[in-house]
């Protein structure tokens, strides 16, 4: 931090556009993100961790895991919540903030 944040020539080289692109791997990595402002919707990608677990201020916890995820299995060919299959590439905020465990099943082909 000390050295990539300052005032010099360099202007702010360590700047990440106010937090957006640490916010953007973080979600990502998990595999939902926030695509529109304002909307309640997540949209649904390929998780870059096998698990991980959110802890919420409402005391819910939601556990992520990525099954069968390596270098190859990068598609994600199917998602459930809570052993609920989710139908579509997207899941609101109220689900994910209802805590449980969201389930990637990964493969090596893209779904059709």
């Amino acid at each position: 931090l000390r050295h990539q944040y300052h005032n010099g020539s360099a202007g702010l080289g360590g700047n990440d556009d106010a937090g957006q692109m640490s916010a953007w791997y973080l979600f990502s990595a998990l595999g939902f993100y926030p695509v529109a402002p304002g909307s309640t919707q997540y949209s649904l990608g390929s998780p870059l961790v096998k698990e991980a677990t959110l802890q919420f201020e409402n005391g819910k916890t939601l556990n992520i895991k990525a099954l069968n995820q390596s270098n190859k299995n990068v598609y994600v060919k199917s998602v459930m919540l809570n052993g609920k299959k989710l139908e579509g590439n997207f899941i609101t905020h109220n689900a994910l903030m209802s805590g449980g465990t969201l389930v990637f099943q990964m493969s090596n082909r893209p779904s059709k």
